[in-house]
């Protein structure tokens, strides 16, 4: 006997009858008692489960996808055939993943392609040389930089051999990955299966700081 079963109900309703009005064996009133144990041993088993369903550690069945929906709207949704538990792991993964910098960008292709990608911001010395540094760039090619483009980066994402698209040749995108809906990405923080192209602009869309352009070739 457990807590809410019918057994425990049955008892527990059993010790509410004054003592001394019936005898051990009453057909009748075992027969409503029992009625009423199993509508209430019914309720506590709804309760409990909806108890559940209040927390996305302990949620299952379509109150996970809600909880989904509630935090990333369409753009984190259950794959066919996905466990609870797969479902759970993503949620969690892409409520605490970091937005909004560089590195943010490198985590989420990185998860998604298996290589880091390469980062160019013409405003940024580092990546593009400037004057008495050791990344100097005179008589050398290299990368431009440039302060007429303020707020933009490029970012150039090597795909992984397993998760390769139908198209084998290079991909170019020709304009900024904002333009694409982040209903296009699944799983912002993919980590296996067959990656698109769409998918990788969405996923950086959904992690680049707002409103700055990010430029994505694919190879």
């Amino acid at each position: 006997m457990s807590k809410g079963d019918f057994d425990d109900i049955h008892s527990r309703l059993q010790a509410l009858l004054p003592e001394g009005w019936f005898s051990d064996k009453i057909p009748v009133l075992d027969a409503v008692l029992s009625s009423f144990a199993l509508s209430l041993t019914w309720c506590y088993s709804l309760y409990t489960y909806a108890r559940l369903q209040t927390r996305i550690a302990t949620a299952s069945d379509s109150w996970l996808d809600i909880a989904a929906r509630d935090f990333f709207g369409t753009r984190l949704i259950r794959g066919e055939g996905m466990p609870d538990n797969e479902l759970r792991r993503k949620i969690s993964k892409n409520l605490f993943c970091e937005r909004g910098t560089r590195q943010a960008i490198i985590i989420t292709v990185k998860g998604l392609t298996g290589f880091e990608p390469i980062i160019i911001e013409p405003l940024r010395p580092a990546d593009t040389g400037g004057y008495g540094i050791p990344t100097t760039g005179y008589g050398m090619a290299g990368r431009y930089g440039s302060r007429s483009i303020p707020l933009q980066a490029f970012v150039i994402v090597h795909r992984s051999v397993k998760n390769d698209s139908t198209d084998d040749s290079p991909q170019y995108e020709t304009s900024d990955i904002s333009s694409h809906s982040a209903t296009e990405n699944d799983d912002m923080m993919m980590l296996s299966g067959k990656v698109t192209d769409a998918q990788i602009y969405a996923a950086i869309a959904a992690v680049k700081m707002q409103g700055t352009i990010v430029w994505v070739r694919v190879q």
